[in-house]
């Protein structure tokens, strides 16, 4: 196998052997996971007082079921999401087990949050003038926008002028104000402000955390979280991000507003992305091979309704090929080629720029039932994933310790259609 194959198959947990074996068991298209790779992640932000999974980067509730057995507390950002934590057996009664982020309420999830006593990370004035009235003492935490952000793509940028999220950094005392006006109970401040990593970007965040902090009006709060958007090297020569570095700058950070305090207080993190997209592989088989003009149009049984990225990021996930006898194909000579699915949509391209322009890969000379393998895809993958063009969700396949397990079956059609049949 050539050198780029082994890393990548590797580094997602799987060999070729493997994912035929899986091919031939459930057919395509596939979500496959390693949860090896998870909890190798998680062992990487062992130095966090707490890790706070993301969940909508992958939401399944077998995957939830595997962050808390692994210690890991879980972030919810709809009614939805809390059920799924609650499922997978997430305590209420733990405050401190689910958290929930949101710019907004709609008065179902505030029903649910009150009854169930939910700790809300409040990204909006409005948000407070809502929970207060309902809920005395309730536990908060402020999202605060600071001002700045930083993405790897502009759709990707939380913090800024231009960003919806948070409470703007200048309406901090504003809002101290109202939730003493309410009785609210401030435990924890939140800034996050885009993902990837740039560790300049991250020192002006630690130290937009100091500053907003150690504001006299500030009450002594328990928690400071460095939020997520860790970056993942989906590229071959992408560098990892340093957690080690990431974790000592936000330390150092929470040791000097320790020392202002006069308190200990816990440092958590908040990562989605970097916890599960490597663990992931979407498996697809080649449907279709057409020629226009120049180019070379290798058509999959996966459309932009399954995996939506490089069609709303323009995100780039490494190809591989499997031939339909199940043999390693990344050893022969590559051509240009541009995937793409099946979908009644021009834009239904997977190898295309943040811009809509079509770029190509180099794949080998593939045929008509050979398969191809998209790497990285375990996160804001299957959690994105619709129906769109009346498509059925596809299943998602967990192997630990060697075994595979179908976590979400393929849906029928008939369950699809059965929401609009009265």
């Amino acid at each position: 196998m050539t050198q780029i194959f082994d890393i990548y198959h590797n580094k997602n947990g799987f060999l070729t052997k493997t994912i035929f074996s899986i091919i031939k068991k459930y057919n395509s298209p596939i979500w496959l996971y390693c949860a090896e790779t998870i909890k190798k992640r998680i062992l990487q932000l062992a130095k966090f007082d707490t890790i706070r999974f993301a969940q909508k980067a992958c939401s399944n509730i077998n995957i939830l079921k595997l962050m808390r057995k692994e210690g890991v507390k879980v972030d919810a950002v709809s009614l939805g999401e809390i059920e799924r934590a609650l499922i997978a057996g997430y305590n209420n009664k733990n405050k401190d087990d689910i958290i929930f982020t949101a710019d907004i309420f709609d008065f179902n999830t505030l029903k649910r949050i009150i009854d169930l006593n939910i700790t809300v990370n409040v990204g909006s004035i409005d948000m407070l003038h809502q929970l207060g009235p309902l809920s005395k003492n309730h536990n908060i935490w402020l999202r605060i926008n600071p001002g700045f952000g930083h993405g790897h793509n502009k759709k990707t940028n939380t913090g800024g002028e231009n960003s919806k999220h948070g409470i703007w950094h200048t309406d901090l005392k504003k809002s101290i104000e109202i939730i003493n006006k309410y009785n609210l109970k401030l435990i924890g401040m939140h800034i996050h402000i885009g993902s990837g990593v740039n560790y300049s970007h991250l020192k002006k965040v630690c130290d937009a955390m100091t500053d907003y902090v150690l504001k006299p009006y500030i009450p002594k709060i328990n928690i400071i979280s460095a939020g997520g958007g860790l970056s993942v090297p989906y590229k071959l020569y992408d560098k990892s991000v340093d957690t080690k570095h990431y974790f000592k700058l936000w330390n150092k950070t929470r040791n000097i507003i320790n020392n202002h305090l006069q308190k200990n207080i816990k440092l958590e993190i908040e990562p989605g992305r970097f916890l599960v997209a490597e663990s992931g592989i979407l498996i697809c088989q080649i449907c279709a091979i057409k020629k226009i003009k120049e180019k070379r149009f290798i058509l999959v049984d996966v459309g932009f309704n399954d995996f939506m990225r490089p069609a709303m990021y323009g995100s780039y996930h490494y190809i591989s090929a499997i031939s339909s006898k199940g043999i390693d194909m990344s050893y022969l000579p590559k051509i240009e080629a541009i995937v793409a699915g099946p979908l009644c949509e021009a834009g239904d391209v997977f190898t295309q720029s943040d811009n809509g322009e079509i770029k190509f890969c180099l794949l080998p000379y593939v045929h008509v039932g050979d398969y191809l393998v998209f790497h990285d895809t375990g996160a804001y993958g299957a959690s994105m994933s619709s129906c769109y063009n009346s498509r059925p969700l596809i299943p998602e396949i967990l192997i630990e310790n060697g075994i595979p397990r179908e976590i979400r079956r393929h849906q029928k059609i008939q369950e699809l259609i059965s929401l609009e049949i009265y």
